[in-house]
Formats: structure tokens, C-alpha cells, sequence
């Protein structure tokens, strides 16, 4: 057969799994079926229903479903070929055959250890178009979902998922407690998480390749075993969730008080938060500060190494203050600085566990004029035996350790690699930051979280903590944050958003939202923290906020279970954040769009970048404005302050009522909203509200032109209001005495 065109292009669809292969293939056929070993892969074709397996015992990963070729014949309409067993003694590949029954092209099954290509051929003169389908269902493990492994290029968006939420532009899977990536390549990729969520979920992969483009004839899968480990965290170890489930939220003093706060002012700050964010989420109140001669920096002056207390600042003890914070309803946390100290009686008392250099001087860092000798064991069994009073006599929960893995030898991790620091060293030892690690998490205890400040992936103490401190403080020592801060918080935060909530989560450090900044710069920060699913700690004076900054704050409670889907560091200023939330009730995008920049400026981005699709009609509602645009196609945009951000929630316009925003939390319906319903036949759409005592929610339900408000309601404990505007919105506003769910109900 030919035509004018002479092409021929092949389609393939899978539902995902783990793909590879070795050089070279073996195969046989029986009456059903034929199958090849190819690389580590094992590929089987069933004759009688064309269903494709392939499966790859090292990762345990199966995928099988029909395949089936297309061809395009001379007057450009599609025929339906067979994929057959080969013809010949040809064992690599399967045969085309054309409606004559004639061979006319194959597909070349080509190994290289975990790595499979699926290579499309014509025979010899042969030029047809046409397309081969596989359509699979693949699974690859019991952690795993649907993620992006290869950036790129001039790339303007990072995605971000709450809940097993799909996105055009993934093109892997990942499976967090085996640490395996199944990579596919080809002409499009697109993947399709199963319905049902369970362990080894199933998902819906569709690959393509055309046979008449050499850069496109081929599809490619390839399983990256130790996807993280190998190339990033040589520690790699899933976040025990047992132990921290989520990511920690709380409030500390640092960045306001710097080193002036004490049992007053802490508890202080801990009853404005039991009554404004403890019912909202947080979780922690954690001291700093807190050693004897700590009144001012340095921190190096700091008496770290003892149990004492400054007994200006803390003069009723530590034990009493954690048994305080606990009684407000906090679980008590406290800041650590193991590694040296400023005490010049504590260093005379143990002058041999300390480093000197070559004259006898006391080697000092960041962490104190004299600095400990790490490789000694009995060092590290006082580090053990201090955090263990701490946790275990105190009571303390949650441990900020600090002076770990910096960006310069004033922190330990980089300290203890130098040569002349290596040559104190009073026993040989290869890795005494790791033995320092361990003997830290013994001393806490199993059931303790630890946050590692700052932490680094690439060390042990991954492997360890349970988060890591991703930069530098929000502030300079007693000053408020300026722009400067909060670029730095959002660039560090995209530099590792791809470890976080897999490995560990991150610490972007506080949340400020205080006065000394305009509220479109506290809106963004708080997009930042928000929408990235990591740590939120608040550290403004609480009583000092105004409602709507304090509001800001309730609305990043609690954090998000939202994981990153670009797996690998991101080093540019990305301006569109696209957290994509799936719940059973609805699948919707919330995106901001960034302005790095100081002037206003018009920000778009195109629904293709979003990984949406973009042959669909979407409800665009901006969060901070509170105004809805209809039936927006190919391009979303907004106009964006400076220093600011666009709040954007984006839902597929499904021509019935719709709630399209909440004033519960900035990621939307992904906190707070839950068995949202539309009944067609009795014309009424309900859910459920989490409320807080005495706090009124506010939800926005957009209505589509033919149906007609009628009424609305809630249980009988509950207040509500509403009112419809000229858009077709309607708002309810929900108020409860007790904290609690409500049910609503609206008709039509």
C-alpha cells in the first residue's frame, strides 16, 4: 500500500509501569502468545486479544493492556492493522500486518539493563502513517504517583499536587518507600491516575511515537532505581509518618523577640495563639534562646553545652515552661546549638573534648568559641545524654537543632570536613557528622521530631530528621524582613520543594506577616508557605497583628498534604505555582502567579503550561480581589502588584453550582470543605464546613445561568447569610459557638 505522503506514525498508550532492557532479546512463541527477555525486562503478546505485559521483577513493576496498530491508507482514511508474532526467525521484534495480510513494519523491543525502547520500523520501502496503541494498566508500587523527572527547558511553572491530582505535563511515576522512578519518553506522554486510591495504585499511561520521524519513532521507558539516593540523597529514607504525619506547624520567638524573650513573653505569645491558631492547626511553641549568658548574640558566647538556663529570661526552668506550653494545648519545643560553646568554665572542666589547632588554640565556628571534638565518643555520648534530659526529664517534643549542615564551615557538617579540623581530630574517624546525627536522634528518643537547621539532603542527617531548615533567617538580627528576606524564603523554597514531603519537609522558617510590610508582600509569603505544603511556624508579636494579617496566618493552618510533582531542583525565580487538589469531591488548580518584580505587571500563563486541558472552558476566580471570570480558554492573567502575587483558584466549568472559593485556608476546598453534592433530580447542592468557634467561614458558590436561588440553610446551631450579586455568585457566610462541622444545603 502506499499514499502521496508515504508516512506512518504510531501511538502508544499505556497505563504505567516500570520499563527496561538489556542488550540483545530472546523470544518464543506457544499457540497464545509470544515472549522475550529483553534487558531486565520480560515481555509477553498474547496473540488472541493483542494484550501486551510487560514486567520487570527488580523494581516488581507489571504493565499489560491491548496493542494495536493503525495505518493510514492512500485516501487518508485510518485501517486497523494486526500486531503479530514475527514472520521470521527475527526474535527482537513483533510484525505490522496490513489488511492483505502482508508484514509492512515492526516493533523492535531494544534492552539495556532496566531501560526499554520500543522502536517503530517500516519494512524496506515501505513510508505508511499510522499509529500504534497500547492502552495498559501499569503499577509500581505501594507509594507511588504521577510526576515530571525531566525539566524543561525555559520552563515557567511548578507543580505541586494535594491529593492524587494528574497533570498533562508529567511524564513519571515515583514510589516513595522503594525510591524508584519509571521514566517514559516518546512522541506525547500523558498520565492518568486510577480512581480508586489504594495501595499499589493504577495508573493510565498514553504514549505515542511516529514512525516517520526519526526523533519520534521510538518509546522509551527506563526504571531509575534510587532515583533520590543515587542522585541526590545518598541518606534517603521515606519520612517516618508514624512519627511526624505532617508537616509541623508552630510559632517561635526568634525573629521578633531575637534574644530577649523569656517564659513571659513566650507564654504570652502562646495564649494569643491558643485562641487564634490552635483551633485552626498549630501544633508546636518552641524556645529559643533560652541557654545561661544567652541575653545577646553571638550564639558562640552561649553557655549550649549545659543544661542551664539563663535565669533572668527563664528563671522558673525549662521543665515548668514545656509543662506550661503543653497545658495551652502546644506540644513544647525547644532550640539546641550541641556542637561548642561559650563557656570558658565548661571547656576548663573538659579541655580534652574540645579541637585546638596546631599552637593549642581553641578552634571556634558559629557554634561556639570553643568547638567540640566530634570524633570522641564521649562527646557524642554528652550530646546523647544532654537531648535525652531534654525529652525524656523536660519533656520537650520537638528539637530544633541548629548548627548542623550551614553553607560555610561556621556550621558543623562543612566544619568537620576541613583538612586542618580533620588533622585535631583526637580518634580517626571517616564521618563523625553522621555519628554526631545518630547520637542526636538516640538522645531525643524515636517518638521525638527533629528539625535539622539548617539540614542538608545530601548528609545523613536526611536520613535522621524529620525537616530540614531550607535557608537563611527571615531576618537580619533586629530588624523586620524586607523584600530581600522573602525572595530569598521563595528561592530557597523552589530550590528544594523537590525533596520535600518525600524525604523530609522543608523549613522555609517563620511566616511574617507583621505591619512593617505592605499586604501584598505578606499575601505572597504566605502563597509561599501555603501552597508549598511545607513547615509553617509564625513568629510576628500575635497580639500586635491586624485581623487580616492574623487571618493570613489562620489560613496557612493547618499545612496541606501537598507533595512537589518536579522532581529536581528548580534555580530559577518560576513566576506560576500550580498546586493541582483532587478530593472525592472535585478536582481543581490553585495557582499564583509571582511578581519578583517591584513594578505592577500583567502576568499570564497559558492553560497548556498549567498541564491543563486546553480545549476546556474554566472558572477563574481570584482569591484576594474576590471577582470571577466565565468561560476563560487558552489563557489566564492577571494584573499583578509589585512584591505581590495573584491567588487563582481554576475549576473546569461543569455547568452546575460549583463552590469556587473559601476563605478557610489558601489552598481552597483542600481544607475545610468535604462531601460537597449536586442532586440533579431535587435541583440541590450541599456539603460540609469545618468551623471554628465564633469564626465565620465564607464560601463563594458560582451558579450557572439557568437554575434559580431559592433558598439555603444549615443545621440548626448554625448562622448563616447569603446573597446573590449580578455575576451569578452566591455567598454564604457560616458562623458556629463550637468548633465543629456543619452541614449546608442550597436550592434551586
Amino acid at each position: 500500500m502506499k499514499n502521496p505522503k508515504g508516512h506512518l506514525f504510531i501511538t502508544v498508550a499505556f497505563l504505567a509501569g516500570v520499563c527496561g532492557l538489556a542488550p540483545g532479546a530472546a523470544s518464543r512463541a506457544n499457540n497464545s502468545g509470544w515472549q522475550c527477555t529483553a534487558g531486565t525486562w520480560q515481555v509477553l503478546f498474547n496473540t488472541e486479544n493483542t494484550a501486551l505485559t510487560l514486567e520487570h521483577p527488580d523494581s516488581g513493576s507489571t504493565l499489560s493492556g491491548p496493542l494495536t496498530f493503525s495505518a493510514r491508507n492512500h485516501e487518508g482514511k485510518e485501517e486497523a492493522w494486526r500486531v503479530v508474532p514475527p514472520r521470521d526467525s527475527v526474535t527482537s521484534r513483533l510484525a505490522l500486518l496490513d489488511l492483505e495480510g502482508n508484514v509492512q513494519g515492526y516493533v523492535v523491543f531494544l534492552g539495556n539493563g532496566a531501560s526499554l525502547e520500543l522502536r517503530v520500523i517500516h519494512r524496506t520501502a515501505q513510508n505508511y502513517e499510522g499509529r500504534l496503541l497500547f492502552n495498559a494498566s501499569a503499577r509500581l508500587g505501594n507509594q507511588s504517583f504521577a510526576c515530571r523527572t525531566r525539566p524543561r527547558v525555559q520552563g515557567r511553572v511548578v507543580q505541586l499536587a494535594l491529593g492524587p491530582a494528574d497533570s498533562g505535563l508529567n511524564d513519571s511515576l515515583f514510589d516513595i518507600l522503594t525510591d524508584t522512578a519509571l521514566q517514559f519518553s516518546g512522541a506525547s506522554v500523558s498520565i492518568t491516575t486510577g480512581k480508586e486510591v489504594a495501595e499499589n495504585p493504577a495508573f493510565a499511561v498514553d504514549l505515542s511515537a511516529s514512525i516517520d520521524d526519526p526523533a519520534q519513532a521510538a518509546i522509551r521507558l527506563d526504571v531509575l532505581s534510587g532515583f533520590y539516593r543515587n542522585r541526590y540523597a545518598p541518606y534517603y529514607h521515606p519520612i517516618n509518618r508514624e512519627r511526624c504525619p505532617v508537616a509541623p506547624t508552630g510559632w517561635m520567638s526568634w525573629n521578633v523577640y531575637f534574644d530577649t524573650a523569656g517564659e513571659k513573653e513566650n507564654l504570652d505569645e502562646a495564649r494569643v495563639a491558643a485562641r487564634y491558631l490552635k483551633p485552626y492547626g498549630m501544633e508546636f511553641f518552641s524556645i529559643e534562646s533560652w541557654q545561661d549568658n544567652s541575653p545577646e548574640l553571638p550564639v558562640s558566647k552561649f553557655h549550649n553545652l549545659t543544661l542551664r538556663p539563663d535565669p533572668n529570661k527563664f528563671p522558673s526552668g525549662m521543665k515548668w515552661l514545656a509543662d506550661e506550653i503543653r497545658e495551652l494545648g502546644f506540644r513544647p519545643g525547644i532550640w539546641t546549638v550541641p556542637f561548642g560553646t561559650g563557656d570558658a568554665a565548661f571547656y576548663e572542666a573538659h579541655k580534652e573534648w574540645f579541637l585546638h589547632g596546631p599552637d593549642g588554640a581553641p578552634m571556634r565556628n558559629w557554634c561556639g568559641r570553643y568547638v567540640l571534638d566530634p570524633s570522641q565518643e564521649a562527646v557524642r555520648r554528652h550530646m546523647e545524654d544532654t537531648h535525652r534530659t531534654m525529652s525524656q526529664d523536660w519533656g520537650y517534643e520537638y528539637f530544633k537543632i541548629d548548627g548542623m549542615s550551614g553553607r560555610n564551615a561556621g556550621y558543623s557538617a562543612h566544619f568537620y570536613e576541613r583538612d586542618d579540623v580533620r588533622a585535631a581530630f583526637k580518634e580517626p574517624v571517616e564521618d563523625p557528622f553522621k555519628l554526631c546525627a545518630e547520637a542526636l536522634r538516640r538522645g531525643i528518643g524515636e517518638g521525638r521530631i527533629w528539625l535539622a537547621c539548617q539540614g542538608h539532603y545530601t548528609g545523613p542527617d536526611c536520613g535522621l530528621a524529620d525537616a530540614g531548615r531550607i535557608g537563611a533567617d527571615i531576618v537580619a538580627h533586629r530588624r523586620p524582613p524586607d523584600w530581600n528576606n522573602y525572595l530569598n524564603q521563595a528561592r530557597t523554597t523552589l530550590n528544594q520543594l523537590f525533596v520535600n514531603n518525600i524525604l523530609w519537609y522543608g523549613d522555609p522558617d517563620t511566616l511574617l506577616v507583621g505591619t512593617a510590610n505592605p499586604l501584598e508582600t505578606v499575601r505572597l509569603a504566605a502563597s509561599v508557605v501555603a501552597l508549598s505544603g511545607q513547615a509553617m511556624f509564625a513568629g510576628d508579636k500575635l497580639a500586635e497583628l491586624p485581623p487580616e494579617r492574623m487571618r493570613l496566618l489562620q489560613q496557612c493552618l493547618p499545612v496541606c498534604d501537598i507533595r512537589p510533582l518536579d522532581l529536581f531542583p528548580i534555580f530559577d525565580m518560576l513566576p506560576v505555582w500550580d498546586v493541582k487538589v483532587r478530593k472525592d469531591f472535585g478536582a481543581w488548580d490553585v495557582v499564583s502567579l509571582f511578581n519578583w518584580d517591584a513594578n505592577p505587571a500583567e502576568i499570564g500563563v497559558d492553560i497548556a503550561e498549567l498541564g491543563l486541558d486546553p480545549t476546556g472552558a474554566y472558572l477563574v476566580y481570584d482569591c484576594w480581589n474576590r471577582t470571577l471570570q466565565r468561560g476563560v480558554r487558552d489563557r489566564i492573567s492577571a494584573a499583578v502588584p509589585g512584591h505581590g502575587n495573584a491567588l487563582l483558584a481554576v475549576y473546569p466549568d461543569t455547568n452546575r453550582p460549583q463552590v469556587i472559593f473559601s476563605d478557610r485556608h489558601l489552598v481552597q476546598g483542600g481544607i475545610g470543605l468535604e462531601g460537597i453534592r449536586w442532586d440533579e433530580d431535587t435541583k440541590t447542592f450541599s456539603g460540609i464546613v469545618h468551623l471554628v468557634e465564633q469564626d465565620p467561614i465564607v464560601l463563594v458558590l458560582a451558579l450557572p445561568e439557568e437554575l434559580t436561588f431559592l433558598s439555603a440553610q444549615a443545621d440548626e446551631d448554625i448562622t448563616l447569610t447569603n446573597n446573590t450579586n449580578e455575576s451569578r455568585l452566591l455567598t454564604l457566610t457560616l458562623q458556629s459557638t463550637k468548633t465543629g462541622k456543619a452541614n449546608w444545603t442550597v436550592k434551586f
